[in-house]
């Protein structure tokens, strides 16, 4: 078995267990291996286990994975973007992603709606919450994601699939689980705000993405229907020289 194998089994066993101790059923939290500085054949090793989603936080090197993978394998992946996203990067993600974690203004959310191919289904969308006000995290203030998710949830070519939240360290497994439970209890009260506006499609806001490598289990445990892990599954990166 090679490391990303053996990476991808024990990352998998912890989810399970994570579950277990959550009282929650193994099939409803996702697992996406994040690729990030990581090349295409390692995606194709992890691939190669069964693995089919994939988070890129760099667009560029994300679309040049994307392009190199769709020649070699002979099945799809699903790939997500969860890194920033600005204006002048929108239309290689609409025409490349399946997925992007990381809207949190109108304007971004517009561009992609607009830019994303009609011969591709719509672009699955999390809006991206700053749930615990870290100075240096991006996302939308939890008391305007409301009116942005109804907003996005009326663009044509986006589909409004959940919340997205990547909140600062926490030292403990008890303060992990407090800041992703408020994570949990904004998007349980966007879904039904959703659902009484009588927006179409509002069933389908049905992903939590919630916790890495370090914070999974909290966030299993408040409610994560979709851990993004990166190291766990790769091993540590090194980063090229800013």
């Amino acid at each position: 078995m090679t490391t990303i194998a053996n990476n991808l089994q024990q990352v998998n066993d912890r989810i399970s267990e994570a579950c277990r101790a959550a009282g929650r059923a193994r099939e409803e939290v996702a697992l996406l291996a994040v690729s990030k500085t990581f090349g295409a054949e390692a995606v194709a090793e992890a691939a190669a286990t069964g693995q089919r989603a994939f988070g890129e936080n760099y667009i560029q090197e994300g679309v040049d994975k994307i392009l190199a993978l769709r020649q070699q394998l002979p099945f799809a992946l699903q790939w997500h973007c969860i890194g920033p996203v600005q204006s002048n990067k929108t239309r290689l993600v609409a025409e490349h992603f399946d997925w992007v974690h990381t809207v949190d203004r109108l304007k971004i959310a517009q561009r992609l709606s607009d830019q994303r191919p009609r011969d591709l289904p719509a672009l699955n969308v999390c809006i991206q919450v700053n749930v615990d006000g870290g100075e240096t995290k991006a996302g939308v203030a939890p008391q305007d994601a409301l009116e942005l998710a109804l907003a996005v949830a009326k663009l044509p070519r986006l589909r409004l699939r959940g919340l997205m939240s990547i909140p600062d360290a926490s030292p403990d497994f008890a303060a992990q689980k407090a800041v992703h439970s408020a994570a949990r209890a904004l998007f349980d009260q966007i879904r039904k705000a959703l659902v009484e506006a009588g927006i179409p499609g509002a069933e389908g806001f049905d992903t939590l993405s919630l916790g890495m490598t370090a914070d999974l289990d909290a966030a299993i445990q408040a409610g994560s229907t979709l851990v993004r892990v990166g190291t766990g599954v790769f091993g540590g990166r090194t980063y090229p020289p800013a």
